[in-house]
C-alpha cells in the first residue's frame, strides 16, 4: 500500500486493485506544483470525497471526466457532483459501505459544516464525513475535516483503525494537540499521518505536538508526492 499526499486535505492511495483519490484539490493548492497534477491523477480509480467546501470539491468534476473515475460522497453532495457531470459512483449515507474492486469505503461522521458555493450562495451539501477503508488487511481512519468529537470513541472501538491520516492543522479542524488527544482517548494507531497543515500560515506548521503526544505510535509528517509505503 501506498499512502501519497497531495498537500493539504487530499491523499492518493493506491491500495489493492484501486488508485484512490481522496478529496483531490488541485486548482489552487499551494502545496502542489502544477507539473505533479498529471501523476497525482495518474491511473485513478475512484474519488472519495468527505465534503463540499472549495478546497475539497472545486476539481472533482474536471478529474471525474479526465480520468474516468467514478465519484463517491454523501447523498446529497454525491447528487450535486452528478448533476455537475462528475462520473456516478455511489451517493450513499453515514454507515454504508460500498466495494470499489477487493476495496471497501465506509462513511462515518466527521464535525464540521459541508456547503458548495462559500461566497455568495453556499449550498448545503450534506453531512461532512469521514471514511473507513478496508484493503491489503489494513484499516485506514481518514478523519475528513473534524474537531474531536465523540462518535470517535466508538468509530475506534467498532472499526479498530490500524491507520490515521487525520486533519491537524488547527483553525478550520482539531489542531496537532487535539489529533492527539483524540488519537489517544478513541483509538489503538500504529501510524498517523497528520494533514490539513502547513498549506497557509494560519495553520500549524509541524507536527511535532502531535508526534510528543503519540509515544509509541509511529507519526508520519508527509512530503507531498513521496510514497509512505505500509
Amino acid at each position: 500500500m501506498n499512502i501519497i499526499w497531495l498537500g493539504h486535505g487530499s491523499f492518493r492511495i493506491e491500495i489493492e486493485d484501486q488508485v484512490l483519490l481522496i478529496d483531490p484539490w488541485l486548482t489552487g493548492n499551494p502545496m502542489l506544483a502544477k507539473d505533479q497534477h498529471e501523476a497525482a491523477l495518474q491511473d485513478a480509480t475512484h474519488i472519495l470525497v468527505t465534503h463540499g467546501h472549495f478546497d475539497h470539491t472545486s476539481d472533482i468534476v474536471e478529474i471525474s471526466k479526465k480520468t474516468g473515475a467514478p465519484v463517491s460522497a454523501i447523498f446529497e453532495l454525491g447528487n450535486l457532483l452528478f448533476a455537475q457531470g462528475a462520473i456516478q459512483g455511489h451517493a450513499y449515507g453515514r454507515g454504508g459501505t460500498i466495494s470499489l474492486g477487493n476495496v471497501t469505503a465506509t462513511l462515518v461522521p466527521a464535525s464540521h459544516s459541508s456547503s458548495i458555493g462559500e461566497d455568495a450562495n453556499p449550498r448545503y451539501s450534506g453531512q461532512e464525513c469521514g471514511f473507513i477503508i478496508r484493503g491489503e488487511e489494513k484499516v485506514i481512519y481518514i478523519s475528513g475535516d473534524t474537531d474531536i468529537m465523540a462518535d470517535m470513541q466508538w468509530i475506534g472501538d467498532y472499526h479498530k483503525p490500524d491507520i490515521g491520516l487525520l486533519s491537524a492543522g488547527g483553525y478550520y479542524t482539531m489542531d496537532m494537540a487535539g489529533a492527539a488527544y483524540a488519537a489517544r482517548h478513541y483509538f489503538h494507531f500504529e501510524t498517523v499521518i497528520p494533514c490539513h497543515y502547513r498549506t497557509f500560515p494560519l495553520l500549524e506548521q509541524s507536527a511535532d505536538v502531535l508526534r510528543e503526544g503519540l509515544p509509541g505510535v509511529k507519526v508520519i509528517e508527509p512530503e507531498v508526492m513521496k510514497p509512505i509505503s505500509l
